[in-house]
């Protein structure tokens, strides 16, 4: 069992515990135990109850518990608890902006016990009656129920390839396959994914596809298959799976035409209107680079297959040189237990230094951001100091100091002028009232992109994917904003964000926009989350020339002094 598999248990029970009002000092016990167990980094599993009960706020209660989810996928807890409650309703915590306690009301009061039930009691107007509700918990709850719906069975893209490395590895090993691949939105590093496609040759398919029933956790949609395509369903997340048998020696032709956006594979490449999905469906090639030769291309890669603009930086022969992971120098926008992280400052550091960075930017949360324990004035001093002592500990690695402010609802950012100068840097970003028209957002944003104190504009939408929409703005009124007033853009790299979106990463990079790949760690492990906002940025055509964090330590650091000098700051 993975942490987060356990972390994930012992916060869906302490929710139930909520919603059920149970003893609110053993509810307390689960809420700080998922907070120790937030912060370790190896495996849980391994862990004997004799280490488990030495940890802090967990104990021997707790220790027990823990054992017996890792050897049973349960306890007793979380057993009695979910036997106590429809599936509907524990179905129903899972829906963004209403809590337990809410949730309870509209089981008990109207006798709620599906998600279909509530839907039908938010279109009846009854969920507006209820008391402590009204009409916009009402439209909120019927949002997110909508959203919901229009998301099932999808996956994060982080979510789904290892998913389908798996499948990949099953389908190479078979003896009768002679080459395998995958190819669509998981080849393409889309943001979300709803099938896993592959293709495959096989040098034997007289078991065909007889062999795919034996793909573990997968039900065969036998009635959507034909003689030439399987297809399936991932029994637990609903994504749907789709094996595609091609001949081999076509089997190039085949990747090229399940690995790009069909429109961008039907524009014309030459004054012939020639295409490269004509070309892909002519001869045989021995692989992709082969097809795009032929038209005189040079090879683009998968990612790069939606925009109009890379063909014709193709015809042109001015493909760029997109980012790598080895072209980060350093990480920006990230956490600690000052605010709401799992780990102390100096673990954050150290674990950055040994990952080879040569700086990391923390950014905690600023002190409106009451519930994720925001850093009142003195303790931003007390953080300073401890920055200080750590650079000299650990220099030349270097620690820069950063907030994560808050963009309040006039556009203006947490703490005074005086306070704000006291930061090398600062991550602006919007946490709170998230419901705004694209006028509103859209001029809350670039009053703060126009504060002098303002750096870089953290996640500009807000949007959690496959949880929350972000709220609307003008992208283009949002980076040209940013271009006037030299603000830093960050591709929020953490897999539910991915903010800023990919789909703007070209036009950000048209007006000299930097942009920053951002994990948005909140514990060491966040840091891996670095590769999530590279295949962004990748997606969007970007290089390291116009990434922000792809400067050395010396660099950074005369662009935040240079910058502050600048603004007058």
């Amino acid at each position: 069992m993975e942490n987060k598999e356990l972390i994930r248990m012992f916060r869906l029970t302490a929710s139930l515990m909520e919603l059920h009002e149970e003893n609110p000092f053993k509810i307390r016990s689960y809420t700080s135990a998922i907070m120790v167990l937030e912060r370790i980094e190896s495996p849980i599993h391994q862990m004997s109850q004799s280490q488990l009960e030495k940890l802090d706020g967990i104990g021997k209660g707790m220790a027990a518990k823990i054992l017996e989810a890792v050897q049973t996928g349960s306890y007793a807890d979380l057993t009695r608890l979910l036997e106590t409650t429809p599936e509907g309703v524990v179905q129903m915590l899972n829906i963004k902006g209403i809590g337990p306690k809410k949730i309870k009301t509209i089981w008990k009061d109207l006798g709620v016990e599906t998600i279909e039930g509530l839907r039908e009691a938010c279109e009846k107007n009854e969920i507006s009656k209820l008391k402590g509700f009204g009409a916009k918990t009402q439209q909120t709850i019927l949002e997110g129920l909508q959203y919901t719906e229009a998301n099932k069975g999808k996956l994060l893209w982080a979510e789904a390839e290892p998913l389908a490395l798996d499948l990949l590895s099953f389908l190479k090993n078979r003896p009768e396959t002679a080459q395998a691949e995958v190819v669509g939105d998981i080849r393409r590093y889309l943001e979300t994914v709803d099938t896993l496609q592959f293709l495959i040759s096989l040098n034997d398919d007289s078991n065909w596809p007889a062999f795919l029933n034996e793909l573990p956790g997968i039900t065969s949609l036998e009635n959507l298959s034909g003689p030439f395509v399987w297809r399936g369903q991932l029994q637990e997340s609903g994504v749907k799976l789709e094996v595609r048998l091609v001949p081999e020696r076509r089997f190039a032709n085949q990747v090229l035409l399940y690995s790009a956006n069909p429109h961008w594979l039907s524009l014309p490449v030459n004054d012939n209107g020639d295409t490269l999905m004509a070309e892909a469906y002519g001869e045989p090639a021995a692989n992709e680079e082969e097809i795009f030769s032929r038209l005189h291309l040079p090879f683009v890669a998968p990612e790069l297959r939606e925009s109009a603009r890379v063909l014709e930086l193709a015809k042109e022969n001015k493909m760029p040189q997109l980012l790598i992971d080895q072209d980060l120098k350093g990480t920006v926008h990230n956490h600690s237990t000052y605010s709401d992280g799992a780990h102390s400052l100096e673990q954050m550091a150290v674990h950055c230094q040994q990952l080879g960075y040569e700086y990391l930017g923390i950014c905690d949360h600023s002190k409106s951001a009451y519930y994720a324990n925001g850093l009142q004035e003195f303790r931003v001093k007390e953080q300073h100091k401890e920055i200080d002592r750590l650079n000299q500990q650990l220099a030349p690695f270097r620690i820069f100091k950063g907030i994560e402010s808050d963009i309040l609802a006039d556009g203006s950012l947490d703490y005074d002028s005086e306070v704000l100068a006291s930061f090398d840097f600062i991550v602006a970003s919007i946490h709170s009232n998230l419901k705004m028209d694209i006028v509103k957002a859209t001029d809350r944003l670039i009053t703060a992109i126009q504060n002098p104190y303002t750096t870089m504009l953290g996640h500009p939408t807000g949007r959690l994917l496959l949880r929350r929409e972000g709220y609307p703005i003008d992208h283009k009124a949002v980076i040209d904003a940013c271009a006037e007033h030299q603000v830093i853009i960050e591709i929020n790299a953490n897999p539910w964000r991915l903010d800023l979106d990919w789909r703007w990463v070209e036009y950000a990079l048209s007006q000299n926009v930097l942009l920053s790949i951002n994990p948005d760690a909140h514990s060491m492990r966040g840091y891996e989350d670095m590769r999530y906002g590279v295949l962004v940025g990748r997606k969007g055509g970007l290089t390291a020339e116009m990434t922000f964090n792809a400067k050395s330590r010396e660099e950074v650091a005369a662009y935040f002094a240079e910058r502050k000098k600048a603004k007058g700051i």
